[in-house]
């Protein structure tokens, strides 16, 4: 269908099968006038149109650009089904009750990492500290539970989410750069939790028979505790990203900071309020994760950070920002742990390929969302 499209004051174009609008033909204020053959005058204020602009509606057009929304939003999902169907067949103890209860619990921490990077993502940022962040928040639970539950799992809220909106601030306030604020930050979380625990040699124990280790342990219908506090932290993740005004400012930042500037959204505050989660997620993750071990062990979380961003981009989120869900980043998530537990159970292989494959798979993530992005414009 062609559309013609007249502005102000001029000549308006041709309608019709032959039908001609003279000077001046009747447009009121975005009046339409059409011809036998469908075409549209179309006309903005004022009576007279000005220049004509023709523009040709692709037939599939509309089709195509849906298959690319979806491929971008469900294209992990997809392929998380079919590993994992190919899994199921290819090995008979990767689809058993025990292997998939381990899967879910060892994804739970990293999950909660994920979540908070994703916030920080859509609004076109990054948070390198959260690795550090995460071994901190462990050693400090751990450290914590010989004084109660409620010091091992505040604790490390306070002490990372303090870190991150220390991040916050010098991002939003100072104007410096994520990368660079955020990777000061993982040396500086590192550096506190090696001298809390004396270079690394002093491990703290927590008590098996402590409320605080049943958070870890415990199950709920033959699922994880930590399973179930994830599950409740990403449909609370996911109603304030797409239901409350501050997910509108979250994407409205990632989008164009400057335009949700001029629309009066408190970018600054934004930015902070999303390190400061991320903070917060990292700790409370590490938390989980030390009531799991029992102990908080020092040497993890080295390339957490890049595990998170990795499920975060595969499950849809953009690098640039603008766009992106928390359903996306679950599913990246649970993906990667596919993979890892497939190379697992392969067993000739090192497992350093379990890197090897989540780098290539997250580069062709990359690619494939560049190109459908580009694609999407052109339609």
């Amino acid at each position: 269908m062609t559309t013609v499209e007249t502005g102000k004051g001029g000549t308006s174009g041709t309608t019709g099968n032959g039908g001609t609008t003279g000077n001046g033909g009747t447009t009121g204020n975005g009046g339409r006038r059409a011809g036998k053959d469908g075409r549209a005058v179309k006309a903005g204020k004022g009576g007279k149109g000005g220049s004509a602009r023709v523009t040709e509606e692709q037939p599939g057009a509309g089709r195509a650009e849906r298959l690319s929304a979806f491929a971008q939003r469900h294209g992990a999902l997809v392929t998380l089904i079919l590993v994992a169907l190919a899994a199921s067949i290819g090995f008979d103890t990767f689809a058993t009750g025990d292997n998939l209860a381990n899967m879910a619990v060892s994804s739970a921490f990293l999950a909660v990492v994920a979540l908070g990077m994703t916030f920080v993502i859509i609004t076109g940022g990054i948070d390198l500290s959260v690795g550090s962040l995460f071994a901190l928040g462990g050693v400090l639970a751990a450290w914590g539970s010989r004084y109660g539950t409620a010091v091992a799992l505040l604790l490390p809220l306070a002490v990372c989410g303090a870190i991150g909106l220390v991040n916050g601030l010098l991002i939003a306030r100072a104007r410096l750069a994520p990368f660079i604020v955020t990777l000061a930050a993982m040396l500086l979380a590192r550096g506190v939790l090696l001298s809390v625990t004396d270079e690394g040699s002093t491990t703290y124990l927590v008590d098996e028979t402590s409320f605080f280790a049943r958070l870890g342990q415990d199950t709920l219908l033959g699922i994880g505790v930590p399973v179930w506090i994830t599950a409740a932290l990403f449909v609370l993740g996911a109603v304030v990203l797409r239901r409350s005004r501050f997910g509108q400012y979250v994407y409205a930042v990632g989008g164009n900071e400057d335009a949700a500037a001029l629309m009066g959204a408190p970018v600054a505050r934004t930015k902070i309020a999303v390190y400061t989660l991320s903070g917060l997620c990292a700790g409370l993750a590490g938390a989980l994760n030390a009531a799991w071990l029992v102990s908080g062990v020092t040497i993890l979380g080295a390339g957490l950070e890049l595990e998170a961003i990795s499920a975060v981009v595969i499950g849809g989120t953009l690098l640039t920002g603008g766009f992106g869900f928390i359903s996306g980043s679950l599913v990246g998530v649970l993906l990667l742990k596919v993979i890892q537990n497939v190379i697992n159970q392969i067993g000739s292989l090192d497992s350093a390929y379990q890197q090897v494959v989540s780098g290539a798979f997250l580069a062709v993530v990359v690619i494939a969302q560049t190109w459908l992005g580009r694609r999407r414009r052109m339609l």
